[in-house]
C-alpha cells in the first residue's frame, strides 16, 4: 500500500533506540511530506494525529515533527469516504470542575475508537483548537463544564448549528482563561471550513473558582462531577463511534441544521436517565 503526503499511518520504529521511539511506538501519525536525506534514503516527515500543536510540526518546528523510514510505519488504509471526528477536551485543570473535559478525554484516549476519531486535550489553548478545526474534520465533540442551572454532575448533550449567524456573531478573539467552545467554533468558521456537525457534551459544575489573584487553585473535581466522569467517557465514545460511522461530507453538502430539541440526551449524578 502506497504512502504519501496526507496518509495516516501507525508508527512502528524498528530500532527503538531511545525513549522517544518507545513512546511513539503505536501512535497514529499523518505524513506531512516525503523527503530524502543526505545518503539518498527516503524519510517520511510525520506529525502526530492527536498533537494539538500539529500546525507547529507542519511548520517544521522540532518536537512536533518526526522522521521515519517507510519500513517503520504501518499504513492505516484509505480513509476516503470515512467521516473524521475530533473529540476536544477543554477546560482549566486548576479551576476545579472546569477540568472536567480534560479528565474525560484523558480517559477516553486509552479506549479503542474507530479510525478517523482523534481525541485531544486542548486545555485552555484556544488558538490550537481553532487551527485543529481547520484540518478537515466532519464533526467535533466538545467536552466541557458548563453551568446550565441543572443539578451538579448532570450531563447534557447539545447540538449547535455552525452556520447559525447568531452564534457569537462578530467574535474575533478567544479567551485563554475560560475557553468557550462556541466562540472557538465561530472564529474557526470565520477563518475557513469548519466541522459541519457540532456536539457539546457538557457537565453541570458544582463550583468553578474564578481564578482571581487572591483565590487558591483547585486541582480536584467536586464529588458529583467526579462521579459523572466515567459516564461521560462512555457517552463521548458512543457519540464518536456514531459520528465516525456516517459517510464523510462532500464539499457541496449543506451544513447540518441544529436539532429543534437541542437536548439530545441528559444524565445526572453519573447515571443515565
Amino acid at each position: 500500500m502506497s504512502v504519501g503526503s496526507g496518509s495516516r499511518v501507525r508508527l512502528r520504529p524498528k530500532a527503538r533506540a531511545d525513549v522517544l521511539d518507545a513512546t511513539l511506538d503505536g501512535r497514529v501519525a499523518v505524513v506531512d511530506s516525503v523527503e530524502q536525506d543526505e545518503s539518498g534514503a527516503i524519510q517520511l516527515a510525520v506529525t502526530l494525529a492527536d498533537d494539538p500543536g500539529r500546525d507547529l510540526g507542519e511548520a517544521g518546528l522540532p518536537g512536533h515533527r518526526f522522521f521515519y523510514a517507510p519500513s517503520e510505519v504501518e499504513p492505516l488504509g484509505d480513509d476516503a469516504g470515512r467521516a473524521r471526528v475530533l473529540v476536544a477536551g477543554v477546560g482549566n485543570v486548576f479551576l476545579g470542575d472546569d477540568g472536567f473535559g480534560v479528565e474525560v478525554v484523558r480517559l477516553l484516549a486509552s479506549r479503542p475508537l474507530p479510525a478517523g476519531v482523534d481525541v485531544v486535550d486542548f486545555g485552555i489553548r484556544g488558538m490550537d483548537l481553532v487551527y485543529a478545526l481547520q484540518r478537515g474534520y466532519d464533526s467535533v465533540i466538545f467536552v466541557d463544564a458548563a453551568p446550565r442551572g441543572e443539578r451538579p454532575g448532570t450531563l447534557t448533550v447539545l447540538e449547535v448549528d455552525p452556520a447559525d449567524p447568531h452564534l457569537c456573531a462578530g467574535v474575533a478573539s478567544v479567551e485563554t482563561h475560560g475557553m468557550d467552545p462556541v466562540r472557538v467554533l465561530r472564529l474557526a468558521a470565520e477563518l475557513g471550513p469548519a466541522p459541519r456537525r457540532v456536539l457539546i457534551l457538557a457537565c453541570e459544575p458544582a463550583t468553578v473558582p474564578s481564578g482571581g489573584p487572591d483565590e487558591d487553585l483547585v486541582t480536584d473535581l467536586s464529588e458529583p462531577v467526579r462521579a459523572a466522569v466515567e459516564t461521560a467517557v462512555d457517552l463521548a465514545g458512543e457519540l464518536a463511534r456514531d459520528l465516525a460511522g456516517r459517510p464523510a461530507a462532500s464539499p457541496s453538502d449543506a451544513p447540518g441544521r441544529a436539532s429543534e430539541d437541542p437536548e439530545l440526551e441528559q444524565t445526572g449524578g453519573g447515571g443515565r436517565r
